[in-house]
């Protein structure tokens, strides 16, 4: 996956397994991408198709009964996979931090929004004073919108809008290279949400970071993201420039999901598209292409055997048999 942005994180071939008592399930399957310095990637797909699975992963956050079962992580040119715990807990926080979906339930009620910030910083960081730590942690939570004097309230005292805020305040705090948003704006209004998409973009520029952001949302992604990687049941479908996505869908199952986008414009007699089919169980997905029983384009090699994700034109991936070379060659061989 060769590009002339520089590569902040190289994703290869990488899956979670989570053992069930009906037998393995593999959540994440052999997953490949990169992300670029300064970029925001949008990763969406249905419920279920291995989006916060696959980010809790890049941080090595998978607990049992689930484990990475195969594939590296290549973080800034080091193998996350090799790292022991006394690294992991410098590179989580420090290079890598996630904004977990929900902040209520993320942040400690009993404690301040001060003493989560200068808790962050000091476990890292042991040499930094208390009173150098809150002036860190005033200037930021000031740049984030939230008057210095909240920093004394606890969690149940912030809206949710601030509570977010706050959250994205404890990945910055310590200049990690890259967060991780897994569904960051899911309990927001939509004038919260678009204040906050707008904060994304302005401390992207402002902090040179590096984002990921994890939504079931694809018209956030629209507004926010410079590339977009889409999953169906624990694969990658379709990875490209989002204009490029947007505009000319390659793999069905993208075409599908866009299609299904509810449209204001959409005359009254028109039925909002609806994808058919369901999800496959990820404990016995079908043989071939996960996508090939709800695909109205499938062919006979579709349910032989799977295919590749493949570099259509420059940074532009797909994973189908439409456009793999000599599909019908290949399934009558």
């Amino acid at each position: 996956m060769s590009n002339q942005k520089e590569t902040l994180v190289q994703v290869r071939d990488l899956s979670v397994t989570y053992h069930t008592r009906l037998g393995p399930l593999s959540a994440v399957d052999h997953v490949s991408f990169d992300i670029y310095k300064g970029e925001i990637l949008g990763v969406v797909g249905e419920s279920g198709c291995g989006k916060s699975t696959m980010g809790k992963a890049l941080m090595r956050l998978i607990m049992p009964p689930g484990e990475i079962s195969s594939g590296h992580i290549i973080f800034d040119g080091e193998d996350v996979m090799q790292y022991d715990q006394k690294q992991l807990r410098d590179f989580r926080g420090r290079r890598i931090s996630m904004i977990f979906q929900d902040p209520m339930t993320s942040l400690n009620p009993v404690q301040r929004v001060d003493e989560h910030l200068i808790e962050a910083i000091q476990v890292h960081e042991p040499q930094t004073p208390v009173e150098a730590a809150l002036r860190r942690a005033r200037t930021l939570i000031e740049k984030l919108g939230i008057q210095k004097e909240r920093l004394r309230d606890y969690p149940h005292q912030l809206s949710g809008g601030m509570r977010q805020r706050v959250m994205i305040g404890l990945g910055l705090v310590l200049n990690a290279d890259l967060i991780v948003a897994d569904e960051a704006t899911t309990s927001l209004d939509v004038i919260v949400e678009a204040k906050l998409l707008d904060e994304f973009k302005k401390l992207r520029d402002e902090f040179n970071l590096t984002i990921l952001m994890i939504t079931h949302n694809i018209a956030l992604i629209a507004q926010i993201a410079d590339r977009i990687m889409v999953m169906y049941a624990g694969q990658v479908a379709e990875i490209g420039d989002v204009t490029e996505v947007f505009d000319h869908p390659r793999h069905p199952y993208t075409e599908g999901l866009l299609r299904s986008v509810p449209n204001i414009e959409l005359d009254e007699r028109e039925e909002l598209y609806k994808m058919g089919g369901e999800p496959p169980n990820l404990s016995r997905p079908p043989a071939g292409c996960r996508f090939h029983p709800r695909c109205a384009q499938a062919m006979p090699i579709c349910a032989q055997r799977e295919p590749e994700l493949t570099e259509i034109s420059p940074g532009r991936f797909v994973h189908c048999w439409l456009y793999q070379d000599h599909p019908q060659e290949v399934a009558h061989a």
